[in-house]
């Protein structure tokens, strides 16, 4: 198991506090920089809507890429 596999293991196992991080990080962001944002905050609210879908959209990726391994080696 490598250093990548083990980081998404943590991910997978933590995805609430990793989508509560991406909020507190944006809203932290939006808060510093205020007016400077301007129409960046709109992007800044998308990428981390879309950072949350990809943590929700990674459920049961490895248990699947696991199962179908074996497979693939017994059709060979």
């Amino acid at each position: 198991m490598g250093i990548f596999d083990k980081a998404k293991d943590a991910a997978m196992a933590n995805k609430d506090k990793l989508a509560e991080g991406l909020d507190k990080a944006n809203e932290m962001a939006q808060d510093k920089l205020g007016d400077k944002l301007g129409d960046h905050a709109d992007k800044l609210d998308m990428v981390t809507d879309k950072a949350k879908e990809a943590l929700e959209g990674t459920e049961g990726e490895g248990e699947a890429a696991e199962e179908e391994a074996p497979a693939e080696e017994e059709a060979e």
